[in-house]
């Protein structure tokens, strides 16, 4: 019985973390998504485009490069120095 309660205990301890992981993805609102569409349409993405695969990357990266030139995001290259 000492075992089960055990093996029980630890089953709980490693799911737990799962547990708490799959709560915190939530799905998009229909703002976020409305939002990525007209994104990819600025960047030069079409539904149309026979070339699918190749032109939502373009448009992506493209994406990408814009808020990395604007600014968002964390600055990998910053540091703090306290107290100097």
């Amino acid at each position: 019985m000492k075992r089960l309660i055990q093996a029980v205990a630890i089953a709980l301890a490693v799911s737990a973390p799962f547990a708490a992981q799959a709560q915190s993805n939530q799905p998009l609102t229909r703002a976020q998504v409305h939002a990525e569409v007209k994104a990819l349409k600025q960047a030069g993405f079409q539904s149309s485009d026979w070339f699918y695969p190749a032109s939502i990357v373009s448009a992506e990266a493209k994406i990408a490069r814009q808020h990395d030139a604007a600014g968002y995001g964390s600055d990998r290259g910053a540091s703090s120095e306290s107290g100097r």
